[in-house]
């Protein structure tokens, strides 16, 4: 069935076929990248330096862009006074002048048209650009509703897009990063203490004795502050568990590995909570004092033998008890890490249940080395006229489902942009900016189809990303680099502000995300919602109400304030009313009971792979953020694909070989475009295989990244929908290995 839309692959035209690309290392790295502390070049000159934060992953470490004389980058550092990263930038940050340098970012504005018949782009300028949008909003708006415009978006420039739909009258803004990533430990933690983890997550890891990764990568997902904090901790002789099949970087820092049986996790975890309660290793004071329904979990685990885990897990019995007993001579001062990508096997909620109820038997919540309370301020807003009221939510779109969902749940968005009677509004219109929703989204069958059925599709981004080939219109954004942006307003240990203002021009026709969405919201009737001049009135208006100014800001680059109340922690014997139906921690949840759910986590066995097919893995490495750093010369420098683990057995059976090319072919027979280099390594188990997720870009104008390795997202056609927040369970996907296949890409005959 031919598309409505089709794919444009961008060309010179999109890419500014007149603009000089870098040609050398020094206009692709700088020169020197790294510096000294005092920021002088070789020649003894000092360098110039203003403030920022990153933009390269969500952890936004504030720092310094230090500029030659000329005014030419030449590298980026830590800001000494940021909690975030303590004055030290981990590989992305400081790879992030690959971002600015890369020759391959979208230069222009551009417009979906057809030459002979044939979709294409034609360049355009910024009125005419945004002319085409501001018709086609305003036509959807009086057909349909202004509701039925919606934007997904990641980091910083969904602030002024939102403040841009809001006015326009729609609430229909997603992050993808809720329902894709972590969601499930907001809403498990959220029905237990009545709170969430936040970002930067709330894990009190420098003063912790024992720390629990299920999961969890500390020091390949790079969140900066908490790999500093997770060094020092061991350097204090803390205890690390880590919980994976593969032997990762934290388990080779870890007194304990569990190489426990993929999906399977949740059964770990009941067992731990069994012999807890069994041995009286548990906080019975705090229990005694903050909880409900102990009893009946009491009741509830009394099976969960680690005998019965190891039947489900294959770890040793002993093994269990001996972690457990860590974990309670460490107590309160142990953390089960609650990790950020928690979107597994759909009944993810209840196994981040099972994590929250082992913080409270440990007595970890609110306690010094397990969670502390993080504090923000209050950033003020500018003066504008209050935000119409929409006539539908946004949860209307996927009325019914997801009821626990503290957030705008995505790919139930994507769902109800798919044309369907059932609904009364199907989305008509989305803006996406800074998210590549063909690599976010699994299932990209569906997300064609919604796609397909859109009036409107606008992509904001710095590169030439999947997504902008089916765009109908396709706007530059600069990069971070270049630009102005809200305040980063962060909780943290303290409350703390960060300013980003650019350390240069946009290059080529590139604009920042603000003034993109001020001028669109002009071109809507809106402007009254964006009364400052710039962006530089609207942040010294918001500097001085904090009791600053931008010029300090300018000098600084970060203040931190003093916490309101010392309350960082508990105090010994406080009384602490808890955000829940019953206003104490609940071990057995009235909300997951009151819909419908199981009130504590069950163990249900999920698929096991298909005679030949081994379950797919996936996860991240240091140097890159997702998809989005693929391209980045600085970054590809140090890893330009991912390679598939194997076990030696595996690929015995197999006869595969170190450095051999596969492809991989999944269980509903969908084969990867490209092929991937094959790992033997025995840190990996045998049913399983493992890669890096961000590579195997198809458009040819990612001229680093195109063809790099596979993309596992093709891959994942089987996602389990966690039915308690619509969470997009995707680990339930298996792949065989094609190793021999023709030029065109396709398995050979046998």
């Amino acid at each position: 069935m031919k598309s409505r839309r089709d794919f444009i692959k961008i060309s010179a035209l999109g890419l500014g076929a007149t603009a000089v690309a870098a040609g050398s290392a020094q206009a692709l790295f700088g020169s020197p990248l790294f510096g000294n502390k005092n920021g002088n070049t070789e020649s003894g000159t000092p360098l110039r330096r203003t403030p920022t934060y990153c933009e390269i992953c969500f952890w936004q470490c504030a720092g310094w862009v230090y500029k030659d004389g000329d005014g030419n980058i030449k590298k980026i550092t830590g800001n000494d006074d940021d909690q975030h990263c303590n004055g030290r930038f981990c590989p992305r940050g400081t790879g992030g002048i690959g971002q600015y340098m890369d020759e391959d970012r979208i230069k222009t504005p551009l417009i979906r048209t057809k030459v002979n018949g044939k979709d294409t782009f034609k360049e355009a300028s910024w009125d005419e650009a945004l002319d085409f949008i501001a018709n086609k909003m305003q036509q959807i708006k009086r057909d349909h509703g202004p509701e039925c415009v919606a934007l997904f978006t990641h980091g910083s420039g969904g602030a002024h897009m939102g403040h841009m739909l809001k006015a326009y009258g729609s609430g229909t803004i997603a992050a993808p990063s809720f329902a894709q990533c972590r969601g499930p430990r907001e809403v498990g933690f959220l029905t237990t203490f009545g709170d969430i983890i936040y970002s930067p997550e709330r894990i009190d890891i420098r003063d912790t004795r024992c720390m629990v990764l299920i999961g969890s990568h500390l020091g390949e997902n790079m969140h900066n502050g908490q790999v500093q904090e997770m060094s020092d901790a061991i350097d204090k002789g803390a205890t690390i568990i880590t919980v994976d099949p593969r032997f990762s970087t934290a388990a080779s820092k870890s007194k304990f590995w569990l190489p426990i049986k993929p999906a399977t996790d949740l059964a770990l975890l009941l067992s731990w909570i069994n012999v807890l309660i069994e041995n009286g290793w548990y906080d019975k004071e705090y229990v005694e004092k903050y909880t409900v329904g102990f009893d009946a979990l009491k009741e509830h685990v009394k099976t969960f033998t680690p005998e019965w885990a190891y039947g489900i897990t294959t770890i040793d019995p002993n093994i269990i008890r001996e972690t457990a007993r860590e974990m309670f001579n460490a107590s309160p001062s142990v953390i089960i890490n609650p990790g950020r990508h928690v979107t597994w096997y759909g009944d993810d909620t209840q196994r981040m249940r099972a994590v929250a109820i082992l913080t409270a038997l440990l007595g970890s919540w609110g306690r010094r080395g397990g969670y502390y309370k993080p504090e923000k301020l209050h950033l003020p807003n500018f003066p504008v006229p209050p935000f119409p009221e929409p006539q539908r939510k946004p949860t209307d779109a996927y009325k019914g489902i997801y009821p626990l969902a503290n957030e705008v749940v995505a790919n139930g968005l994507c769902d109800a942009t798919i044309p369907s009677v059932d609904r009364e509004c199907n989305l008509r219109a989305w803006i996406v900016n800074g998210t590549n929703l063909l690599a976010a989204f699994p299932n990209q069958k569906n997300t064609l189809a919604a796609i397909d059925a859109l009036e409107l599709l606008v992509v904001i981004d710095t590169m030439p990303i999947e997504l902008t080939g089916y765009a109908d219109v396709v706007l530059p954004e600069c990069t971070y680099l270049e630009r102005y942006d809200m305040i980063r307003n962060s909780g943290h240990r303290q409350p703390n502000i960060a300013l980003r203002m650019p350390a240069a021009e946009p290059k080529y026709n590139t604009k920042p995300a603000s003034w993109i969405a001020k001028e669109l919201a002009g071109k809507l009737g809106l402007a009254a919602y964006f009364p400052w001049k710039d962006m530089e009135e609207l942040l010294d208006w918001q500097f001085k109400e904090l009791g600053t100014s931008l010029e300090e800001m300018k000098r600084i680059g970060v203040k931190n304030y003093p916490r309101e109340v010392d309350d960082l922690y508990f105090t010994p014997g406080e009384d602490v009313v808890f955000n829940t139906t019953s206003g104490k921690i609940e071990l057995y949840s009235s909300d997951m009971e009151s819909e419908g759910f199981d009130p504590m986590p069950v163990y249900t066995p999920h698929e096991e792979p298909p005679e030949g097919f081994y379950r797919l893995n996936y996860g991240r490495a240091p140097m890159h953020t997702f998809s989005r750093t693929a391209n980045n010369p600085n970054l590809t420098a140090l890893m330009n694909e991912n390679v598939l683990w194997v076990n030696p057995k595996v690929a015995k059976l197999w006869n595969l070989t170190a450095g051999q090319r596969v492809k991989l072919k999944n269980q509903d027979n969908v084969i990867s475009t490209f092929s991937i280099k094959v790992r033997v390594t025995e840190r990996i188990r045998w049913d399983s295989v493992y890669m890096v997720h961000g590579f195997g870009h198809n458009n040819t104008k990612l001229t680093r990244a195109h063809g790099r390795g596979i993309n596992d997202t093709e891959l994942i056609t089987r996602v389990k929908v966690d039915p308690v927040m619509g969470g997009t369970g995707m680990r339930g996907n298996f792949v065989t290995f094609i190793t021999e296949f023709n030029e065109d890409g396709k398995e050979a005959e046998a």
